[in-house]
Parts: structure tokens; C-alpha cells; sequence
């Protein structure tokens, strides 16, 4: 499976981003996806996810109420919108997949990863 990440860039406070995130080379539907981000000297950070055949998601406590997660089918597309946006939500951001059949709810490991896209909030 291949993940291409894409949305990320430079907002001020309290501004808004959609992150985007394709996954090709498997059938979208057996997969669960994720985003996490990872910010210079911190450990990564599991943000949200979703199952793609059911349409479930979660979000952590972190970003619940700001982040939202999403997909569309047809473009195998998976997406991140984050809103509010805050100085420390700046990092480096992640799209992850992980089969259906090799995955617990939320999931907790994911078998892919895209290239990371970097998101930078100012003040």
C-alpha cells in the first residue's frame, strides 16, 4: 500500500488546515487509517482514525472538538480538518493505514506510512 500526504503549511492562530491523504495499490475499504504528528524532540502523537469500510472514527482527547477526520471513497482519499489551530500543533503530520485484518479498534499500530507533511502555526 502507498500513502501520499498532502495540505500542510503555514497559518496563523486560530486558523484552519485539510490535510489529505491517498491511499493507492489496495483496496480502500480494507484498510483503517490514521494521522499522527510528531513535533521536534517530542515522541509521536496519535491524533485520530478511521475505518474505511464502516465510517467509524475516533479522535484523541488531544484534538477532539478541532481535528476531524473524514474520507471520500471515490478518491480513496482520507483527510484531516483541523481548525482552531494553536502554535503547538505545529509538527510534522502523518497519514497511516493498517489492514483491517491485522488491526484492533481504534487502532494502535498501523503497517504504512506517508511521507509526513509539516504544519506550522504562528502567533
Amino acid at each position: 500500500v502507498q500513502l501520499q500526504a498532502s495540505g500542510g503549511g503555514s497559518v496563523q492562530t486560530g486558523g484552519s488546515l485539510r490535510l489529505s491523504c491517498t491511499l493507492s495499490g489496495r483496496t480502500f475499504s480494507r484498510y483503517r487509517m490514521g494521522w499522527s504528528r510528531q513535533a521536534p524532540g517530542e515522541e509521536r502523537e496519535f491524533l485520530a482514525a478511521i475505518s474505511l469500510s464502516t465510517g467509524a472514527t475516533y479522535s484523541a482527547d488531544s484534538v477532539k472538538g478541532r481535528f476531524t477526520i473524514s474520507r471520500d471513497d471515490a478518491r480513496n482519499t482520507v483527510y484531516l480538518q483541523m481548525n482552531s489551530l494553536k502554535p503547538e500543533d505545529t509538527a510534522v503530520y502523518y497519514c497511516a493505514a493498517v489492514s483491517i485484518s491485522h488491526s484492533t479498534w481504534p487502532p494502535v499500530r498501523f503497517d504504512a506510512w506517508g511521507q509526513g507533511t509539516q504544519v506550522t502555526v504562528s502567533s
